[in-house]
């Protein structure tokens, strides 16, 4: 079993407002509705292989809480979330129940990629026993990543300055590169201006 982790807990300061209540451009709900960020994730995150989900909230947590229905074990509050996106992994990771076969790591400002993706991830994860899988587009690495569990205390050992990048270069003869079509693994939309130019496309 796999869980979805969303790290969620930034203070979007160059967006202005909370990315993950934004309207994830080129995605529509079941009711027609246009989805956020945070809620299209979830919803790609829906697989069977999936069977815990993490979101990590830590500076706009309430008003996320407020906005998007999620359930109450679902929820990770970050309070280190100023030292930046591994102390939202570390909280993600002590989060979970043991047993967990490795994670999926989702971020909120990626939100352009589908459930096949997510699919083909998971599958390539589960073929090829590596530690770590990442999709690529056009030869270039992109979010979301893959973790296998027996990476966990590496994770927790990283240094906040580095982050989890430090444990795919320690186990870089390790990594599956997933080729994709999908561009939106690459594209950060962290700003007005990238998110204006993404939804006009």
């Amino acid at each position: 079993m796999l869980a979805a982790v969303v790290l969620a807990a930034g203070e979007s300061r160059r967006m202005g407002t909370p990315k993950a209540l934004l309207p994830c451009p080129a995605s529509l709900a079941q009711d027609g509705r246009i989805p956020t960020f945070l809620e299209h994730l979830l919803g790609v995150a829906e697989h069977p292989r999936i069977g815990h989900t993490r979101v990590v909230l830590g500076a706009h947590a309430d008003e996320i809480r407020a906005r998007v229905r999620l359930a109450d074990e679902t929820v990770v509050l970050n309070p280190n979330w100023p030292q930046g996106q591994l102390s939202s992994i570390h909280a993600a990771i002590r989060s979970l129940p043991s047993g967990t076969d490795g994670m999926v790591l989702f971020l909120v400002d990626h939100p352009l990629i589908s459930k096949e993706l997510i699919a083909l991830l998971i599958e390539q994860f589960d073929a090829s026993r590596r530690p770590i899988v990442l999709p690529t587009f056009n030869g270039k690495r992109g979010h979301p990543a893959i973790f296998a569990s027996s990476l966990y205390d590496e994770l927790l050992a990283a240094p906040l300055s580095t982050g989890a990048r430090a444990v795919v270069w320690a186990h870089a003869a390790e990594v599956l590169q997933v080729p994709t079509d999908e561009e939106g693994i690459v594209l950060n939309l962290n700003d007005p201006e990238t998110l204006k130019r993404i939804s006009a496309l």
